[in-house]
């Protein structure tokens, strides 16, 4: 529907999810679209928004260390919260399977473009108010990603850490794509810290 409202084709929409496929940064990018559109902006707050994967790719490392080649590359670029939620529940399981990681990207991924392409045909006759609760939907499935990532107490500090941060930095008056970068980089440190202090 975003996509459609500023004028994307259904072709040039499908492009865009299927190459970038990093619904946080479409969303931004899309916020910043205007004629003739700001290629510069959009690709550097696509690219500061994204480094919060910098640190996910990091945490998956015992699962990724033996992937090579097409398939270490092809993971990494399918690689996203919901998937990195999965993984590393089942890691915490106990599995070390960089496949079950793919699996479930890809599987992300081609639901993602089937529900880019029925919201791109029929968001013209579903014209939403700003507000609506269905806009809720992906804050909701990031929150529902953290009870799968739940390990105790001690978990509470770096997201309180995020997202604290990530509140601050949006009241401080900078937008998109800052207070998610820094809440990502904020609940890493803190995660980071803890897991050396638990081992030392």
């Amino acid at each position: 529907m975003t996509a459609d409202g500023v004028g994307l084709s259904l072709l040039e929409t499908l492009l865009m999810s299927g190459l970038v496929f990093a619904g946080t940064a479409q969303l931004v990018a899309l916020q910043l679209w205007s004629d003739p559109a700001p290629i510069l902006a959009a690709s550097l707050a696509c690219l500061v928004i994204n480094l919060r994967l910098a640190p996910m790719g990091a945490a998956l490392a015992p699962l990724l260390d033996h992937t090579r080649g097409l398939r270490l590359w092809g993971t990494l670029a399918l690689l996203v919260d919901n998937a990195f939620a999965l993984a590393i529940a089942d890691m915490r399981a106990g599995r070390r399977d960089a496949g079950f990681l793919l699996g479930a990207a890809f599987g992300m991924w081609l639901n993602w473009m089937a529900m880019v392409a029925l919201g791109h045909v029929f968001g013209a006759a579903l014209r939403l108010p700003a507000g609506h609760p269905i806009f809720f939907a992906s804050s909701a499935a990031v929150l529902a990603l953290l009870v799968q990532l739940w390990r105790g107490r001690g978990d509470l500090q770096p997201w309180i850490a995020a997202g604290g941060t990530a509140l601050l930095v949006q009241g401080s008056g900078l937008g998109a794509p800052w207070p998610v970068l820094a809440g990502a980089f904020a609940g890493a440190a803190l995660g980071a810290w803890q897991d050396r202090r638990r081992r030392a």
